[in-house]
């Protein structure tokens, strides 16, 4: 199969204020659930808390492909994030994409 028929996967990762895990985490949990539900080119959307890094989460996301996720750029529950996540984070990690294999 040639990669541009791959699944697309993105790994987005939040380095979270102290005090502000649980309202980061909700507002993470209706992205996820939303782009799950509402997304048809959204196969997988995990919310993860790292273990040993106790205000580190990542997100990975599955996408049919490139233009799936694309489309959930311009989605509601992805501006909600947006406006909501700033005041939460102490730091935004690089944006890592992929592809299943």
């Amino acid at each position: 199969m040639p990669d541009n028929n791959k699944p697309f996967v993105v790994f987005a990762g939040f380095h979270v204020k102290p005090g502000c895990m649980e309202a980061f985490l909700a507002a993470a949990h209706d992205d996820a659930k939303h782009s799950v539900a509402d997304e048809p080119g959204c196969r997988q959307f995990d919310v993860v808390k790292i273990d040993d890094e106790e205000d580190t989460v990542v997100f990975y996301e599955v996408y049919d492909s490139r233009a799936a996720f694309d489309a959930h750029l311009e989605t509601p529950h992805l501006a909600r994030f947006r406006e909501a996540f700033p005041s939460l984070i102490v730091a935004e990690h690089p944006v890592r994409f992929g592809k299943l294999f």
